[in-house]
């Protein structure tokens, strides 16, 4: 069985499948019970976020007879009963939507309302900040649009469908019993019967015990002289009556299961010129009526750390009736990145037992305006209507065999494969498995759809792996690379709720409920009772053919050959994944594996680190020693993209040189070293070049922009020119002194926006003499691109006592963008190097494929987008806002 590396005790236990859910900025949520608790998985047992979910006031909708409560559509919201309130489904968006650049997440509850929260980057608290009630504006939408009764009256149930719709599920579970499985104990039984039928099943049974959003006003006839009155007692509030089938349907419509986010998508700016129109996620919302409500998410004009009151614009873009029940699962994909017209792909799951696959692209989703007009429509059925409810889906585009991978977990127990490629867009059944004796409550794909973990309400978590077209049961692997959890947290586990995979798909994380009858009634029991476990996955076959090296010719430490060769494939297919620019540099999950092996086995971590680098920076796999090596990689950083030399840097910085703190580092970097610390380190040597590369390509793009802007002064309107490079007299400064060793293109640039600052009598740049300290304004000279001293007039020399001291001047940082002054406001920060930012490099930075031939060509597109994406110069990982110790904050290394 796999050992755990670490492990986060909860306070309270999920109640739903697909309970957790790891974002691309390496943060983890977990939805239990009324809480959603927000990990960060380097710091499990660190500071944690929370949203409490609290009770919710009903919409009306309408007023129905008296003698109409009893109707059978009406009965389960007529015999309600109170609840405590609970987190039935979440998700996270893609990095980028939140206002510091950040990730959001969407929480829906089982009384039906979706919400959408952002993190605490500046408010200094744990509980994470409401920014938007999308359950709000959906009511207010359909209300305004009399809930598409008009326009589309098939959104409305007839007496049949309720009838029908109100004994579907009693059949489906007389179904479900019915079917045949394997023996299980009659504590997995009990809690599989109380659980998920009565709390995640999608029947109406679980309406009466459900706290819905809708209450019922109930009034008399006007003959009787008697006034309105609500019950439940609800807001006094005039509405026109309705009928039960009227009700039951706008109930069905506000009352929401499932949340899904998409990418993020960008469209041309030939056809929207608003920046913050270019790009935007879309939220999926499955309803009880079987539609969906997708929404788009639009990400932030420009990021801050500051401000704090700004919410995103969310607007209602379509409402589909995807199935005849509930829609209990959803997940997005997108194919055709490259294209100028990708394409959009939907998958909804429902109670019906149904799975259906929906298609957009860029071009339909701005054309599109009607909002029962969708831009999505049905590409395949892929699942008809069966007994059998969907518990949970997982989709997948796999580049690595150019077709599309989904996998459907079932209220049986039962999960099925299915591969469709993407060029004939035909779908074949792969396996139909009963892996499991209960619910899947979780399914992941890892490593580009190769390998797939499901896990069940029985407690079982599997791992499979995909060839062509079979699927096979493999164990997970048993050891680890560091020392396994050393925690007194008990193994007494009853189920498993959802299974989530790093961004890196290095580590896998599981979240399981305790059986409290097993543990300690005064200590364990009543603190912890459930647990995110965390397994290693790079020892997992994940099928890739990548010849592995010979070095490591036996057993070691427990570990096989075989799962060394594991390990070494899956770190090269991890650090070649992040390569692409879309994929945000979060590389936490193999910083950290590549630490544990470097206590046991530093050689096997420089064998990868060194293979990696021969391919990337060579093209060829050369079996050289380090020393040979850098030399003949250090040649090359003019010619490699700029995202190579970032991972380049993490891994010298987080792995390499982790021995050194970061300040000693960035000393020594800055040639600060005593008599002992005349070698350079070989990876110290890497980084330093690497470094200097990046910055010279900054300096190169800053003159550049000036000088291109200068030149279009009167034909372009200023407004396109969203980047103004700052700091001009500090880079001048900066090339001046390393006149030796920089680009012979940046000394001429340097010489020519020297001239242009001259010649130009309104240039708002500042000379280098009027730089002041923001404590003593005091002047401040240029020495370093890292730090400065200001000239205090007051630094004397004074006697105290016997000694003498002197009145040290005030240290300061200067930004490594700009390479000015900070002032004392709250600045970026990058947790890779430990710089701050004032200014944000601009975006074409991170995309450049090598150092530009000639700057002075570069076009001006290059320069017409805001430099708003808040990522390291050297590092390239995402920036934040400095947080004490005691509050929650992501961890890209």
């Amino acid at each position: 069985m796999a050992s755990r590396f670490q492990e986060a005790s909860l306070v309270t236990s999920p109640s739903y499948p697909n309970a957790v859910a790891w974002s691309s900025e390496n943060l983890i949520a977990v939805a239990a019970g009324h809480l959603v608790i927000i990990i960060n998985p380097a710091l499990p047992s660190g500071p944690r976020g929370l949203i409490t979910i609290s009770d919710a006031e009903p919409y009306q909708i309408g007023r129905v007879r008296s003698q109409d409560l009893l109707t059978g559509g009406l009965l389960p919201s007529s015999l309600k009963r109170e609840r405590n309130p609970c987190v039935r489904s979440l998700s996270w968006s893609e990095i980028g939507m939140s206002p510091n650049h950040g990730c959001l997440l969407a929480v829906c509850t089982a009384e039906g309302r979706v919400k959408l929260y952002r993190p605490p980057y500046s408010d200094f608290c744990a509980e994470w900040i409401e920014i938007v009630d999308v359950s709000k504006m959906l009511y207010e939408n359909l209300s305004s649009m009399n809930f598409g009764e008009s326009n589309n009256p098939s959104t409305s149930l007839s007496k049949d469908q309720l009838v029908e719709h109100h004994h579907e599920d009693d059949e489906r579970i007389s179904s479900l019993k019915a079917r045949k499985r394997r023996k299980t104990s009659a504590n997995n039984i009990n809690l599989h019967e109380k659980n998920y039928t009565d709390r995640a099943s999608c029947s109406k049974q679980d309406s009466q015990a459900e706290h819905n959003v809708l209450e019922i006003e109930v009034y008399k006839q006007a003959s009787n002289g008697q006034d309105c009155h609500s019950l439940p007692k609800a807001l006094k509030k005039c509405s026109q009556e309705i009928s039960p089938e009227t009700y039951v349907s706008r109930e069905a419509l506000l009352s929401s299961l499932s949340v899904a986010w998409s990418s993020l998508l960008r469209f041309s700016s030939e056809i929207s010129s608003s920046e913050n129109m270019l790009r935007f996620s879309l939220l999926a919302i499955g309803s009880k009526s079987g539609s969906v409500s997708i929404w788009k998410v639009h990400a932030p004009e420009c990021y801050h750390i500051e401000r704090t009151n700004v919410s995103p614009m969310v607007e209602l873009h379509a409402i589909i009736q995807a199935h005849s029940s509930w829609v209990s699962t959803m997940s997005w994909g997108i194919f055709g990145c490259d294209s100028l017209n990708p394409q959009v792909v939907l998958v909804t799951g429902s109670c019906d037992g149904s799975v259906k696959i929906w298609m957009s692209n860029n071009e339909d989703l701005q054309k599109s305006v009607d909002v029962y007009k969708s831009s999505f429509s049905l590409f395949k059925q892929v699942v008809a209507v069966n007994p059998v409810q969907v518990s949970t889906l997982s989709f997948v585009v796999s580049n690595h065999y150019n077709a599309m991978h989904l996998a459907i977990g079932k209220g049986s127990g039962s999960f099925e494969v299915w591969k469709c490629e993407i060029s004939t867009r035909k779908f074949e059944q792969i396996v139909s498995s009963n892996a499991h004796n209960q619910v899947v409550t979780g399914l992941a794909w890892s490593y580009d759809g190769r390998c797939l973990y499901s896990c069940s309400q029985d407690n079982y978590v599997l791992n499979w792996i995909l060839c062509e077209n079979t699927i096979s049961e493999v164990p997970i692997p048993a050891n680890t690379p560091g020392l396994s959890s050393t925690t007194d947290l008990p193994d007494d586990f009853l189920s498993c709720l959802g299974v989530a995979l790093s961004p890196g798909n290095l580590a896998v994380a599981l979240v399981r409920n305790f059986n409290v009858e097993l543990l300690n009634p005064m200590y364990q029991a009543r603190s912890q009772k459930a647990a995110v476990e965390f397994l290693w996955n790079g020892a997992q076959q994940s099928g890739e053919s990548e010849d592995s090296s010979e070095t490591v010719t036996e057993a070691i430490l427990g570990f096989s050959k075989n799962e060394f060769a594991c390990w070494e494939s899956n770190f090269l297919w991890s650090l070649k994944e992040f390569k692409d620019l879309n994929k945000p540099l979060v590389l936490w999950d193999m910083v950290a594996a590549m630490l544990a092996f470097k206590q046991s086995m530093p050689e096997f971590v420089e064998l990868v680190l060194t293979k990696w680098l021969s391919v990337s920076y060579l093209g060829f796999h050369a079996d050289i020693s380090m020393e040979d090596l850098v030399p003949k990689i250090t040649k090359c950083f003019s010619a490699v993209p700029s995202r190579l030399l970032h991972i380049l840097n993490v891994t010298s910085r987080r792995v390499m040189l982790s021995e050194l703190k970061t300040v000693e580092i960035n000393r020594k970097l800055q040639g600060q070293r005593t008599n002992d610390e005349e070698e350079i380190d070989l990876w110290l040597k890497l980084l330093e070049e690497s470094e200097r590369e990046l910055r010279e390509r900054l300096v190169g793009l800053s003159f550049s922009a000036y000088l291109l802007s200068e030149s279009s002064q009167g034909t372009v309107s200023p407004s396109s020119w969203n980047w103004c490079p700052a700091g001009l007299a500090q880079l001048q400064q900066w090339v001046e002194i390393n006149r030796d060793i920089v680009h012979s293109q940046l000394e001429t640039l340097s010489v020519e926006v020297k001239s242009s600052l001259t010649r130009s009598s309104n240039s708002t740049e500042t000379s280098l003499e009027e730089e002041k300290c923001p404590y003593c304004a005091a002047p401040v000279n240029f020495h370093s691109a890292e730090e400065a001293f200001c000239e205090s007039p007051h630094q004397k020399k004074k006697k105290s006592k016997d000694k003498e001291r002197c009145d040290q001047s005030h240290k300061l940082e200067r930004c490594c963008v700009s390479m000015q002054v900070c002032p004392p406001t709250p600045l970026w920060f990058c947790k890779c190097c430990n710089r701050m930012t004032l200014e944000l490099a601009p975006e074409t930075l991170f995309a450049l494929p090598s150092f530009p031939s000639d700057l002075k060509s570069l076009p001006k597109s290059s320069f017409s987008k805001a430099a708003s994406k808040p990522f390291c110069l050297f590092c390239g990982v995402l920036l934040q806002r400095k947080q004490p110790e005691f509050l929650l904050s992501a961890s890209p290394v």
